[in-house]
């Protein structure tokens, strides 16, 4: 008898705390008072990331940073997205530092164990954010919101997962190695909106070339503008345009 209750004990054990980061299914593995939660990439890189839930609402919107930044690039930004009806979650990707007085944890481990650190590399945090926010909310399909480099991640993730039904990039370009991305692109079929700052137009352009035009909102500021999601940042001059722009766009897209 005592034999049976340590089997049965010893299983219900190892199912309660085994991890496996190598899961198509990511599940979080720590979950702090502040929202912050952790979970692991397929190749066992674990991911930070700060949600923005609302009550009843499933989490639809994913957030990724640009290069040097991490999760708080979009602290305000994501506060003004709940207000909208989404609810988000920011992650830190494998490349950045920090912004707004928050460290890229994300980072740090990817660093500690050498692994595919790298704009490129940051697509593995990207997937599994999705993979996450798909698995915990119905089987929604994601809208993914990218600055900087992770705007091109996001464009070329958006083009082959189907999990992704709506992009948003800010300032993206030709920033990922090995790779021809406005040739990688082109075959993008979902709602995309994009922008830049004012001298980034054109470069931009020339990348969503061969994009059918049908899918592409594209913002174009008649002013100076910023680099990335700076650009609603309240700090940025003409942020509010920004918001206008993104904002409708958003909307039409919930």
């Amino acid at each position: 008898m005592r034999f049976y209750f340590f089997l049965f004990t010893l299983i219900l054990f190892q199912s309660i705390y085994a991890q496996t980061p190598e899961s198509t299914n990511p599940e979080i593995v720590e979950k702090n008072s502040d929202n912050t939660i952790h979970f692991y990439a397929k190749d066992s890189v674990l991911i930070t990331a700060d949600t923005y839930f609302l009550k009843d609402v499933p989490p639809t919107v994913l957030l990724c940073h640009q290069a040097g930044f991490s999760r708080g690039e979009y602290v305000n930004t994501a506060k003004k997205l709940n207000t909208l009806g989404f609810s988000c979650m920011a992650i830190d990707q494998r490349s950045g530092k920090k912004v707004n007085g928050i460290i890229n944890k994300t980072a740090i481990n990817a660093n500690e164990k050498l692994i595919n650190v790298g704009y490129t590399g940051a697509k593995k945090d990207v997937n599994a954010a999705i993979d996450y926010l798909y698995n915990i909310n119905g089987n929604q399909t994601i809208i993914l919101v990218g600055s900087s480099y992770s705007a091109s991640l996001a464009l070329w993730i958006g083009s082959e997962n189907i999990k992704v039904k709506v992009v948003a990039a800010f300032s993206p370009g030709e920033y990922l190695k090995n790779m021809n991305l406005s040739e990688t692109i082109k075959s993008l079929n979902i709602p995309s909106f994009i922008t830049s700052s004012k001298r980034e137009i054109v470069p931009v352009e020339k990348l969503i070339s061969k994009i059918k035009p049908k899918y592409i909102t594209h913002f174009k500021p008649n002013f100076q503008g910023i680099h990335g999601s700076r650009a609603l940042w309240d700090s940025t001059q003409g942020h509010e345009k920004y918001w206008d722009a993104f904002k409708t766009f958003m909307l039409l897209h919930k």
